[in-house]
């Protein structure tokens, strides 16, 4: 993913590999992971599921974690959110 090159990878905090499967399992790991790290660490979060762009958008809006960047390449999404615990 050429994207990926842009943000540092030493930012991440923890990685969701979801890559081969369907809605709605990538969310569901995403927030899984999202409860378990802690509140300004970066998680980024792979999928092959189109859907996921439009899924990750509602996602951040509604749990309140930044989405700061997505990127896709040769059908692999990639979505990086700030974790934002209340």
């Amino acid at each position: 993913m050429s994207d990926l090159i842009t943000f540092p990878q030493d930012d991440v905090d923890a990685i969701v590999d979801a890559r081969g499967m369907p809605c709605p399992i990538p969310v569901l790991k995403t927030r899984l992971e999202a409860n378990r790290i802690s509140h300004g660490q970066v998680l980024q979060v792979l999928s092959t599921d189109a859907g996921t762009r439009r899924d990750f958008r509602t996602f951040a809006e509604q749990t309140g974690h930044e989405l700061i960047g997505e990127a896709e390449e040769e059908g692999v999404f990639c979505f990086w959110l700030r974790i934002q615990n209340c």
